[in-house]
């Protein structure tokens, strides 16, 4: 999440790291999820975000060299936050690919066989599965959202978090 935050306050996509880094994009998402990385990667970042590459460390995972500078640690609010805007994201582009694989379908249907509009039936099937994206995503769902969780886990411990 650490190199989430820099890249993210310096205004750079992930594909724009990778450039930078010369790192794989792949290779950035999987760091970005908290998945640990290699010696290379970390010099590769470091060099890219002009930093010292064991800055890039989350304290937990490097108690021998201290904590991270304040500024650069990540809260568990903007961890939380980070999280939620990754789930937006995914939902947009979700939608985007929607919008666009329909269009083509609609596309295709109108020329080729204007007689049977097929393409409603894919728009239908896929949109139920857009809609239940979006449910989840903007925690519409009573019985999936966070609050929900937490009374099941208290419930299960008898006790408050």
């Amino acid at each position: 999440m650490l190199i989430q935050k820099l890249r993210l306050q310096r205004g750079w996509s992930q594909e724009q790291l990778a450039e930078v880094s010369g790192l794989s994009v792949r290779t950035i998402q999987r760091l970005e999820r908290g998945q640990t990385a290699s010696l290379e990667s970390l010099k590769a970042l470091g060099a890219a975000f002009e930093i010292d590459f064991s800055h890039l460390k989350e304290p937990e995972m490097n108690p021998v060299m201290g904590q991270t500078p304040a500024s650069q640690s990540v809260s568990a609010d903007e961890a939380l936050a980070l999280a939620h805007v990754r789930k937006l994201k995914g939902f947009y582009f979700h939608l985007m690919i929607y919008g666009l694989v329909i269009g083509f379908l609609m596309i295709v249907n109108l020329v080729t066989y204007r007689h049977y509009l097929w393409f409603i039936w894919p728009t239908l099937g896929w949109g139920i599965g857009i809609l239940f994206h979006s449910l989840r995503v903007f925690d519409k769902v009573p019985f999936l959202n966070g609050e929900w969780e937490r009374r099941q886990v208290e419930k299960y411990l008898g006790r408050k978090l």
